[in-house]
């Protein structure tokens, strides 16, 4: 089985507990305002692998990732774009004994059957989703990501009712995403979910504007700076992360 990815990281740190072996997939149907990676958008970008391949490769680094009590982890883009690559690579890594972790902003959810029926095979081989829950706002949300939320907060509902681990991340972006209405409101829906091990609120950064100039792209938050100490800390009472 052939996938399609951007890059690896063999050492990740925050991309789920312990030391992550970290793939990086190809493609996202959203087009968020603060992404780092717009590099990855394009589905027919990057470079296409086979699970054999990169199952060599994640070998390498198995006794690290034992031993931290870490393992490998697919983001992106946006892995559920691939599904069926990911049951497979997700089949070879239990084998090999691999916590597996999915990061996805749950953006190309869908309710047709076919889809419906592949997620349900990686879901009974994945350990941990971390979701990005954006924006509670639907008409905000469309114009940070250029998509509707609802599906997303479907999905998130279905990862709670099939009782799939889930660290919830919210990424705070100054007169963006730190509305108080809008945080009480994801925090009161992350009270409807059973799932949830952790929230984690990601402080906006500008690490990948390079990323937008580069292709050419006119980065939509010029002039937005990271939030302060004191605005991360309001937005952690708001959704009463301790």
């Amino acid at each position: 089985m052939e996938g399609r990815i951007h890059s690896v990281e063999t050492s990740g740190m925050v991309d789920g507990p312990g030391i992550r072996y970290v793939i990086f997939t190809q493609g996202c149907l959203l087009r968020c305002q603060y992404c780092h990676n717009p590099d990855t958008w394009d589905k027919s970008g990057g470079e296409v692998v086979t699970v054999e391949s990169l199952i060599e490769d994640i070998k390498k680094y198995t006794p690290y990732m034992k031993h931290s009590k870490g393992g490998v982890t697919v983001s992106g883009g946006e892995p559920l774009l691939q599904l069926e690559f990911l049951i497979e690579l997700f089949q070879e890594c239990k084998k090999l004994g691999i916590h597996t972790t999915i990061d996805s902003s749950g953006g190309c959810y869908s309710t047709n059957p076919v889809f419906q029926e592949n997620l349900k095979k990686l879901l009974k081989l994945t350990d941990l989703v971390l979701i990005d829950l954006k924006q509670m706002n639907e008409a905000k949300h469309r114009s940070l990501t250029g998509v509707s939320n609802k599906h997303i907060f479907e999905f998130a509902k279905l990862l709670s009712d099939q009782n799939v681990p889930v660290w919830v991340r919210h990424v705070l972006v100054p007169g963006v995403t730190d509305d108080e209405k809008d945080l009480r409101d994801l925090s009161t829906f992350i009270k409807t979910l059973k799932n949830v091990e952790k929230v984690e609120l990601l402080p906006y950064h500008k690490m990948g504007v390079y990323k937008w100039k580069e292709l050419g792209l006119d980065y939509p938050l010029e002039g937005v700076n990271s939030p302060s100490e004191e605005e991360v800390q309001r937005a952690k009472e708001l959704l009463e992360i301790k």
